[in-house]
């Protein structure tokens, strides 16, 4: 069963075009990365699954039925949540209350505070700042949290690791094999090359809003991957 797709799915900013026909898909339990180059369509497709960017209503479906264009809160209540780029935290609340918001689609099962700081424990210690005093890594730590409050079916992490410091990064993907042993489904879209191949099962790579390559990221070479993340 194929859990989240899209259908030559096409997306626009106004009268620019930034997808291009993109078939995808998603099966229950994957971790798929997607990667490209700055300017690939990554974000944008990632926020067309969501709501955030309009796409025609057949053209992404979820548990087979079509989701494309539905409001974001709507799709968020399906079970499908996004940490996006850049983590956008409320500034104004403290870690805890940042954490609460991502319960606010009301869906039952097994993320609930208590294992959100059981996850990331420093978060625990911090709860009652404001996410403002935190390091940009505790930060994503609370980005990850609050859609993991939602308990949705399926995770977007868009640019988990941009900007971090490798040990930072590495603290962060290592919470990954939690979430699969929980049955969660995510999508990683992940500039780093070689560590986008270690974490998922299957490899997107996007160029100028197209796929260029797709395949088990164990069986993609890097002269594979070069030629379409550059397109040379």
């Amino acid at each position: 069963m194929t859990l989240l797709a899209t259908h030559a799915l096409s997306a626009r900013y106004g009268d620019a075009q930034a997808l291009f026909g993109i078939d995808f898909r998603l099966e229950p339990g994957e971790v798929v990365a997607i990667i490209g180059a700055n300017g690939a369509g990554k974000s944008t497709f990632m926020k067309a699954l969501t709501g955030l960017v309009r796409a025609p209503r057949e053209q992404v479906t979820f548990e087979d039925e079509p989701i494309g264009g539905l409001a974001p809160a709507e799709i968020v209540r399906r079970g499908i949540a996004l940490v996006p780029e850049g983590r956008r935290l409320f500034p104004s609340l403290s870690v805890e209350e940042n954490l609460r918001m991502g319960a606010t689609a009301k869906r039952a099962g097994p993320w609930q505070l208590e294992r959100i700081y059981a996850l990331f424990p420093v978060l625990r210690e911090k709860r009652a700042q404001p996410s403002t005093a935190l390091s940009g890594g505790q930060q994503q730590m609370v980005a990850i949290g609050r859609a993991l409050m939602g308990n949705p079916k399926v995770l977007l992490c868009d640019e988990l690791s941009l900007g971090l410091a490798p040990v930072v990064i590495h603290e962060i993907y290592a919470a990954v094999p939690a979430l699969c042993a929980e049955g969660m489904t995510l999508v990683v879209v992940e500039q780093d090359v070689a560590l986008a191949q270690r974490v998922s099962r299957r490899v997107y790579c996007f160029q100028e809003g197209r796929v260029a390559l797709e395949g088990m990221s164990a069986a993609l070479t890097r002269e594979q991957i070069s030629q379409a993340y550059f397109g040379v």
